[in-house]
């Protein structure tokens, strides 16, 4: 039965390149919807840059132009990156459009005619020079815990703490540098705590992963709060339709984004948008999004949708973060690689397609782009199992056979891989597509055996063999045919190319049970795709470090503070410092506290250490009993209103999410000194 189906990726901030990071994401959607489209399901797949808030608005400025140019110019360059990487949107639009500005004020009119909408006076940071409010991250001073310089006003990366931007020492404006004021403000919010009952509900509803749904339940222990969606002028947005020089947070009209992306493509083919957006819809509704994200998507967004007269989503499928060579991709490493940059080096788009489809599951697990087993597994899965199967065979049919097929009937190989076209199918269905592709590169080890077992090289020079030359090789090519069709959501491109050399109609799920048959002719076989010379790989890691010579450069001219002499400290200031590895036995929430898990650590010692750490946002207290982390073990105790902390844990986050613990590699023990 064919379905209706909308599927969204999450947008891209339209204030940066394309990275390796976010394609996890857009090519992980595109497989899926390749994928449902190869079933026969009608589905549409949408997005849009994401282009308001403040950084839009200060980077135009910064470079002398209008946001309106700046994200125009931003929007070319990712429709670009996006379709050289065969992410094939039905519609890629931008939230900065006429019919997201209409259908973000109906939203908001909506919610505030059901009472949902609310307003009160609150105390911001304003940056007297520059004549704003100023957003947590353009606040940046003296962190109030451990007291190093230049970190952000929400929490500080050496510390890893947790505060409000009030609580900064010497505070200034990343902005000017001016030191900001204080200054109440009338902002507007919609009363998330009043749609509690009818979140708990939806999140355990079956809409969201098991380990997604925990994670929202921790935020139901603590209470809901109700949710700022306004920003002072200046910021580049959509104006509040009753509140002059008041606009939308941009997280308000990000996701109504795809709405309206949708829309203007109903508007183009002349689709009804009611169908798909309806509250009593019969049609599918599926988001692919980042792990950092769930909150904005599982709470807020099917709240908004569902007290505005809107249908909530059938499904929402978050990931995880996408590491390189084992770590946080890092532009000193020259591992924080640009789609552009990758393009111009590898080239092929589907390699990397391939890799990260043989690495993700249903999970929120982070994945690893390991660039020396992403250059083996290419050239051993892609080269040297799967178009092997060809390259042995086909020139055989197109010399001997001018072209012409001749398969058998009964070849048990063909009948093993047809076979397993249930199994594969199941697996794309379920996003599991490492799996998928393992049971594929099983099935072309059993197609090169039969390859390798028949020889048709040595057949080729035997007489009176033509004839069994010719079965083996056609029923290796019927063997290469389905394993293409069943690699085409990952591969479209190289499928296509296939599909010209086979002589058949794009594949669909459906030709599984089709066959190449008997006087079927082939065209001659050309050569597919070649293996990455791990020469293209260092070559790109050398030229993303050289991009960072230029950043860097160009970061001088920023008003933020830099680092002098005096902020530095000598490997005898470091070696006071007396770190170890600490076994979390036990992992507690602070009952009163928004942030704080309570831990307790065992360190080789008689006693255990009990620690308060910030890390409530990116974790379940249950996932992190037992496992091992690095702590500051010599740090003195300070008394806080929970209890005393008898030391800290060391931990990581930045603008996607965490904080992180940071955890030791295998074969660290409990009461290790790290050194």
């Amino acid at each position: 039965m064919s379905r209706k189906i909308l599927v969204t990726s999450a947008l891209p901030y339209a204030n940066g390149s394309i990275h390796l990071g976010h394609l996890v994401e857009y090519i992980q959607t595109d497989i899926w919807v390749r994928f449902q489209k190869m079933q026969g399901h009608t589905v549409h797949y949408v997005c849009a840059d994401d282009t308001h808030g403040t950084p839009i608005m200060l980077r135009a400025e910064k470079e002398g132009i209008t946001p309106e140019a700046l994200i125009e110019g931003v929007h070319r360059e990712h429709s670009a990156d996006f379709a050289e990487f065969l992410v094939a949107f039905d519609n890629y639009y931008s939230t900065n459009s006429e019919e997201n500005k209409t259908l973000s004020q109906g939203v908001y009119n909506t919610l505030k005619a059901n009472g949902k909408i609310g307003t009160k006076t609150i105390e911001q940071f304003y940056d007297p020079v520059k004549s704003m409010f100023l957003p947590d991250r353009f606040i940046k001073g003296e962190c109030p815990k451990c007291h190093a310089k230049d970190q952000y006003g929400d929490s500080c990366e050496v510390c890893g703490a947790t505060y409000n931007p009030t609580e900064l020492i010497e505070a200034y404006s990343a902005v000017s540098g001016a030191a900001p004021v204080r200054k109440e403000t009338e902002h507007h919010f919609f009363k998330l705590s009043d749609c509690e009952a009818f979140l708990k509900e939806w999140t355990r509803s079956g809409t969201l992963q098991g380990e997604a749904a925990n994670k929202m339940g921790e935020w139901f222990e603590s209470g809901l709060n109700d949710w700022d969606i306004s920003r002072d002028a200046p910021y580049f947005g959509f104006e509040i339709p009753d509140a002059p020089g008041k606009y939308f947070y941009v997280w308000l009209d990000a996701p109504i984004g795809y709405m309206a992306s949708f829309k203007n493509l109903c508007d183009q083919k002349g689709l009804d948008f009611d169908a798909y957006w309806k509250a009593d819809s019969d049609t599918e509704l599926y988001h692919f999004i980042g792990k950092d994200i769930l909150y904005f998507h599982a709470l807020f967004w099917p709240a908004t949708l569902a007290y505005s007269g809107y249908r909530t989503p059938t499904q929402i499928f978050a990931h995880g973060f996408l590491t390189v060579n084992g770590e946080k991709m890092s532009k000193s490493r020259g591992t924080f690689i640009t789609a552009r940059s990758y393009l111009d080096h590898i080239k092929n788009p589907e390699y990397l397609r391939y890799y990260y489809a043989a690495k993700l599951n249903p999970s929120m697990e982070d994945i690893d782009l390991n660039l020396e087993d992403f250059t083996a597994r290419v050239n051993s899965d892609l080269v040297g199992k799967y178009i092997n199967i060809a390259s042995r065979t086909a020139g055989f049919i197109n010399k001997r056979f001018d072209g012409k097929l001749n398969p058998s009937t009964n070849n048990p190989v063909v009948a093993e891989l047809k076979a397993a076209a249930t199994q594969i199918k199941e697996a794309y269905t379920a996003r599991e597509y490492g799996k998928a592709l393992r049971e594929i590169m099983r099935l072309s080890d059993v197609a090169n055996g039969f390859v390798a077992d028949k020889a048709p090289w040595v057949l080729a020079k035997q007489d009176g063999q033509e004839a069994l030359l010719q079965a083996v090789c056609s029923d290796a090519l019927e063997m290469f045919r389905l394993l293409t069709l069943y690699l085409k959501p990952v591969l479209p491109k190289l499928a296509s190319q296939i599909e010209a050399f086979l002589q058949v109609e794009a594949m669909q799920w459906t030709h599984v049970d089709a066959s190449l048959c008997a006087t079927h002719i082939i065209n001659e076989y050309q050569h597919l795709i070649t293996r990455i010379d791990p020469k293209a790989i260092e070559a790109m890691v050398e030229s993303n470090k050289a991009s960072l010579v230029k950043t860097e450069t160009l970061a001088k001219a920023a008003p933020a503070k830099v680092a002098d002499a005096g902020d530095y400290i000598t490997i005898d200031d470091f070696s006071k410092v007396d770190l170890r590895i600490a076994k979390i036995v036990d992992a507690q929430q602070v009952v009163g506290a928004d942030k704080l898990l309570q831990l307790t650590l065992d360190i080789g010692e008689e006693k255990t250490r009990n620690v308060f750490a910030g890390i409530k946002s990116a974790y379940d207290p249950e996932t992190l009993k037992g496992r091992l982390t690095m702590m500051v073990a010599n740090l003195a105790p300070r008394k806080m209103k929970f209890g005393m902390s008898e030391g800290m844990v060391l931990a990581a986050s930045d603008e996607r999410g965490g904080p992180y613990i940071l955890s030791p590699d295998v074969g660290a023990q409990a009461g290790m000194r790290v050194k």
